[in-house]
């Protein structure tokens, strides 16, 4: 049956938020920290960058996920790296080669770690070869390319989940936990912001690379927590993007992106990202009640959550919570918890569906802001 795309949009919207719902009920949160798979996966790391680093050593220290293969186009650099994990010689490949892992049962699952405008082609081949696929995001550089990873998993029947950290971290978790159990009240507004100084020489201010700027790298987390925030979807948004012309670093992607969305329930967000100042990243959630911050809130580790609201006794309640666990902890419950949908069959909590969600809507930013997609 053919659906418009209109049509298509609105089973999308529906969906996402009854499994935004789903996710944070208390039997998702209680699921969160489900143990792993008793038979470790074994995953292609595609990409040797620093995000990859994080995700290895987050493997290393779960029972039930491993590195078992590596894709790189630097030979060298690889077989230092194999050597750490003790992964054989046979089982790396250059980007040229990858396809051959369809033939390594070592290999279930792939991690996609390489610039955002690569996703696409390398979670497409990874379906192909038969691979359950976690990628990072932003998903991919369009809403197009989004759906074809979506089509290309589902066609060669293999999960697909994106790398939403935060939907597994404890401070995050809480945070929406207090929000949808009513502890602050009805939810007015929501304030979040995330950036930092971009180096020069970063991938990320190449626009073939990274798809856009400061909102396809950090900006995404600031959209993304206020959709798992209110369990919605947002009915109206505007932005604004403004660079310095003098400004080298900025000729091909934005510097700051301001935006501001409206939610069916009348919860309103202001969210601001940037690649010209550091601008820890952060969420404040207003009620009637009280409020709720989590800052950091997107961090590897670090995280904090402060919170004061009206109790039900008629007592305030203040809370100061800072988040002890270390890096790369985010990483390991990533793992774990696709390692264990793989085993399970079972739909990962943010999936390429959740991905296409925020390219949507990211999409429309830009859009609003007068900034073309590729």
């Amino acid at each position: 049956m053919s659906i418009t795309r209109r049509q298509f949009g609105r089973q999308i919207t529906a969906m996402s938020a009854l499994s935004m719902a789903a996710r944070f009920s208390p039997r998702a949160l209680a699921q969160s920290a489900e143990s792993a798979s008793p038979q470790p996966v074994g995953y292609a790391i595609i990409g040797l960058g620093r995000i990859a680093d994080h995700f290895m050593r987050g493997i290393q220290a779960s029972p039930g996920s491993k590195v078992t293969a590596l894709v790189s186009g630097h030979r060298d650099k690889a077989e230092r790296i194999a050597a750490q994990y003790n992964v054989p010689k046979s089982s790396i490949y250059s980007y040229e080669e990858m396809d051959a892992m369809r033939s390594n049962k070592a290999v279930e699952a792939v991690y996609v770690a390489l610039p955002n405008s690569m996703h696409a082609e390398y979670t497409i081949r990874s379906a192909k070869a038969g691979k359950h696929v976690l990628c990072e995001k932003p998903m991919a550089v369009s809403v197009a390319e989004s759906k074809s990873m979506i089509d290309a998993c589902n066609q060669a029947n293999v999960k697909l989940m994106i790398a939403y950290r935060c939907h597994f971290e404890p401070t995050n978790l809480k945070a929406v936990k207090l929000i949808h159990d009513g502890e602050i009240g009805k939810v007015q507004s929501i304030q979040s912001a995330f950036g930092f100084d971009i180096g020069a020489t970063e991938w990320r201010l190449n626009k073939k690379l990274a798809g856009g700027g400061p909102m396809m790298d950090v900006g995404i987390y600031c959209l993304n927590a206020t959709r798992y925030l209110t369990g919605e979807e947002p009915s109206d948004l505007r932005a604004y993007a403004t660079s310095d012309a003098s400004d080298p670093r900025f000729k091909e992607v934005e510097e700051n992106l301001v935006w501001n969305t409206k939610f069916p329930s009348g919860v309103v967000a202001s969210c601001n990202t940037t690649y010209g100042a550091n601008m820890g990243g952060y969420y404040r959630v207003y009620g009637s009640r009280g409020w709720i911050e989590a800052s950091p809130a997107f961090n590897y580790d670090g995280l904090r959550l402060r919170a004061e609201y009206l109790g039900r006794d008629g007592k305030w309640v203040s809370l100061d919570e800072p988040n002890l666990e270390k890096d790369p902890i985010q990483f390991t419950r990533q793992a774990d918890h696709f390692s264990a949908c793989i085993r399970r069959n079972l739909t990962p909590k943010t999936p390429g569906e959740e991905g296409l969600r925020d390219m949507e809507l990211i999409a429309r930013l830009y859009n609003s802001a007068g900034i073309t997609m590729l």
